[in-house]
């Protein structure tokens, strides 16, 4: 499912996709092998995320095609998912493709299986919504590109932490194979063994070049033999040329017994263990700390990759806090105006979002991030403007994209829109991925002020706390001063202070006060 294929390919390359070894250079012309396509790349958005596999089975014959990652495309809402296609056989069961969890997101590492859209039995067309998958990000649809039938589904609906290439549901391409496909098979074990079987002789090799530099090669069944019975490496010694471990020195190791984790286990000296004195700190403590009582509270997918977010970042980008009041009350006049002579609504967070984005163009220094690769900080080429979205699943950032170019009232309603996809879980990934520069705003809660976490690779946000009205000398035409009301609003940016030294972040909070004083600013 969800997989492009091209038939007709030169022969060079499939005969390269077939068989790895032989390079397209050295292939000699003919006709292609007949046994199936190579996955075609579906040229959709930029991500590259690990994908989901596919497999599928086809009589007793087997070819094994290079792995090739698809990108995913967001398409109106639904998702094409990248997948890595290889060709397997399996004796006894009717052509049919295994699905595995895809890879929605770059950081995405498992998902939560919302919605099935089909059920066991039903006919799939191409374009179908097959499933709903909550990610790290949002909720996504699974697009089929294939027409076929569901004939199992592997995981049931509402399922949790299901990882990134575990198998969720199994299709045939005819309807009376659907009956063929045992109810009690689960595809996990092929699945596993296929993957496992991989790093398994990559581990062996890496093991071996770490625990016995002597070893530099060893033969297949050998890696066989010593991944099944647990082996020691080190333990072992090479009789084939050039130092190659072969077949018979395992056999020959575990005839004698020597080569077992155990023997070299027995080996070790003894040492104490701390386990009993544990134990009694342990029964010594009292009760009353033993049996507390509490409620575990489930955590969203959304939420556990922005605890960990937050934390990275904490621990890895060295914040740099300014703060500043501006007064508030041109900025609640001009909204008035509007809403009075011209009948628009903004907010006061849109209004906001536009001085903040102007400021930033007038300082392109701080419109940057840093970049680890170069240790070097790399201006943006755009003001693109994260803004903080609470949903019940968590904080989500739909992005204003080129936000110092629009007007404020396209950036109230291009708000307005993302932030009900937003809390619909309808975001698509490019409406959420990105972004120079972030706002979020507690202002319609009692929240004077606060300090908010960068979101890298961004290297700057700023919190928007509430407005207050306090009395304060107001200088007078002639000179004189005399005590007024005024509303003032604290602002306060959390800045990386590899890109924001004193004199950037002066440089921002200098622009942005003019904004606010001088409302006309924004309508240049």
């Amino acid at each position: 499912m969800l997989l492009r294929t091209r038939r007709c390919l030169p022969a060079a390359l499939s005969r390269a996709a077939a068989h790895p070894r032989v390079s397209p250079a050295a292939a000699s012309p003919g006709p292609p092998p007949q046994h199936g396509p190579v996955a075609v790349a579906n040229q959709g958005s930029g991500i590259d995320p690990r994908s989901g596999p596919i497999e599928r089975f086809r009589g007793s014959t087997m070819a094994r095609a290079n792995l090739v990652t698809l990108r995913p495309a967001s398409i109106g809402g639904r998702h094409k998912v990248g997948m890595q296609a290889r060709w397997f056989s399996s004796t006894g069961l009717p052509p049919h493709m295994v699905i595995g969890m895809p890879a929605l997101s770059p950081t995405m590492n498992q998902g939560n299986l919302t919605k099935w859209r089909k059920q066991e039995g039903d006919k799939i067309e191409v374009g179908d919504v097959i499933c709903e998958i909550e990610t790290d990000k949002a909720t996504l649809e699974f697009e089929s590109l294939e027409e076929g039938y569901l004939a199992k589904i592997l995981v049931p609906e509402g399922s949790k932490d299901v990882q990134v290439g575990q198998p969720i549901f199994v299709t045939v391409e005819d309807s009376e194979d659907i009956a063929k496909i045992p109810a009690d098979t689960s595809f996990r074990g092929e699945h596993d063994e296929d993957q496992s079987s991989g790093s398994a002789a990559q581990s062996v090799e890496v093991d071996a070049a770490e625990q016995s530099p002597a070893l530099r090669h060893i033969s297949p069944t050998a890696k066989m033999l010593i991944k099944e019975h647990g082996l020691d490496i080190s333990l072992l010694k090479a009789s084939g040329p050039r130092g190659t471990l072969l077949k018979g020195d395992v056999l020959a190791a575990l005839k004698a017994g020597t080569a077992s984790s155990s023997a070299k286990e027995n080996t070790a000296p003894a040492t104490p263990s701390p386990q009993p004195a544990r134990d009694s700190q342990a029964q010594s403590l009292p009760t009353s700390q033993k049996s507390g009582t509490f409620e575990d509270m489930t955590n969203t997918q959304i939420r556990k990759v922005i605890a960990k977010r937050l934390l990275e970042s904490k621990q890895t980008t060295p914040h740099l806090y300014l703060s500043k009041d501006v007064i508030l009350d041109p900025l609640l006049a001009f909204r008035n105006e509007l809403k009075e002579q011209h009948g628009v609504k903004v907010s006061v967070n849109d209004v906001v979002i536009k001085a903040v984005a102007l400021a930033l163009r007038n300082v392109p220094e701080a419109n940057a991030y840093w970049d680890n690769a170069k240790e070097e900080a790399q201006k943006w080429d755009s003001v693109d403007i994260s803004i903080a979205v609470a949903t019940e699943k968590g904080l989500m950032t739909p992005i204003i994209r080129n936000a110092d170019q629009k007007t404020i009232s396209a950036i109230s309603s291009e708000v307005k829109q993302l932030a009900e996809k937003a809390r619909a879980g309808k975001l698509a990934p490019n409406e959420f991925q990105g972004g120079s520069f972030s706002i979020s705003n507690l202002g319609m809660y009692p929240v004077d002020n606060f300090c908010a976490i960068i979101n890298p690779p961004q290297a700057g946000i700023l919190a928007v706390g509430r407005g207050n009205k306090v009395v304060e000398p107001v200088m007078n035409s002639d000179g004189t001063e005399r005590a007024a009301v005024v509303t003032k609003m604290s602002l306060t940016l959390s800045a990386d202070h590899r890109i924001f030294d004193g004199q950037v972040g002066g440089k921002f909070f200098r622009e942005l006060a003019l904004n606010f004083s001088d409302i006309r600013r924004l309508l240049l």
